[in-house]
């Protein structure tokens, strides 16, 4: 196990390059290029000339890529073109607001999608398992950022239960989740939905098999033989999906942290695409790059844990 989780963050770390490679040279072939899209179609050409040797984009593009590649191994982001300061230390300022909003309505979604799923798929054809996938549907169809008005004009217009915006005070635990429940929930009924129908197809498809058959006609406990076997056969692409939709969910973190005014690594993007802030906007690709990366990495790591037939050697 341990000889395999090096080798998965070893192979980790190439990946990593790669991406970091591509975010690095898609900034610079931006129409007109960066200094351009920051300043400005009608910027004069002397205006762009000592933007771009303030950003260092007078140098050969070797040299940039070795720089910036040195940069990130040190843990340096750069320096924001806007106001001139560190963006390593906003970014660590706001990525734990990102962490709890991703962790705790992937948190949600499990605790509700996975016995959702197999309940509907014990009863398939049935009223109950209609009715889970017509809810599993809407939760899927309906765009996050929509989903997040409508409860903020449930919850917070009209019963007046739950603030609008905000993340609040970061050192009260209470006032913290008091504003983290309706950017979970929003996010969290999304998670439900994919995780409920990826649940409810894997079940049906292990029902079937024929150890299953046996551990009945054995006379084990239904309870044995749905959770104990069934279940636990049926995590391999649940893991494997959750995964997927994990990274799917950091990606619409973006919008529930614009609709809820909340600071987050989203937030910050757009507000580094608004002030044309091309260093920002460039770090913050390569954090959310590396949090997909990562998110995948535990996904492989999770599946030995889960069955045994894995092997690590």
């Amino acid at each position: 196990m341990i000889q395999f989780a090096v080798r998965r963050i070893i192979l980790s770390i190439p990946i990593l390059l790669i991406v970091a490679t591509l975010i690095f040279f898609l900034m610079r072939t931006m129409p007109g290029g960066p200094a351009v899209a920051v300043l400005g179609d009608y910027a004069t050409k002397e205006a762009i000339e000592a933007l771009e040797k303030q950003m260092g984009l007078d140098r050969p593009l070797g040299v940039q890529y070795a720089d910036f590649l040195g940069s990130l191994v040190r843990g340096d982001l750069g320096k924001s073109i806007i106001n001139g300061r560190p963006i390593a230390p906003e970014v660590g300022r706001v990525l734990p607001y990102t962490l709890q909003l991703a962790f705790s309505s992937l948190l949600l979604g499990i605790i509700l999608g996975i016995p959702m799923g197999v309940f509907t798929a014990l009863r398939r054809n049935a009223f109950f398992d209609y009715f889970g996938r017509t809810l599993s549907l809407a939760g899927v169809s309906i765009p996050t950022f929509f989903m997040g008005i409508l409860l903020m004009l449930l919850f917070s217009i009209q019963l007046d239960l739950f603030p609008v915006m905000g993340a609040g005070d970061s050192s009260d635990l209470r006032d913290t989740l008091y504003h983290l429940f309706l950017p979970t929930l929003t996010l969290g009924l999304m998670m439900t939905a994919y995780i409920t129908r990826t649940t409810r197809s894997a079940m049906l498809n292990v029902l079937q098999e024929e150890y299953v058959r046996t551990a009945r006609a054995k006379g084990l406990p239904e309870r044995i033989v749905i959770y104990g076997h069934a279940l636990r056969n049926a995590f391999i692409p649940i893991i494997s999906f959750i995964g997927v939709y994990a990274i799917i969910l950091i990606g619409n973190s973006i919008l529930v942290e614009i609709v809820f005014s909340r600071p987050g690594l989203g937030k910050m993007m757009i507000g580094a695409i608004k002030q044309r802030d091309y260093i920002t906007l460039q770090s913050v690709m390569v954090v959310y790059a590396s949090l997909v990366v990562f998110i995948n990495l535990l996904i492989d790591l999770s599946y030995g844990l889960i069955d045994p037939r894995v092997k690590y050697e």
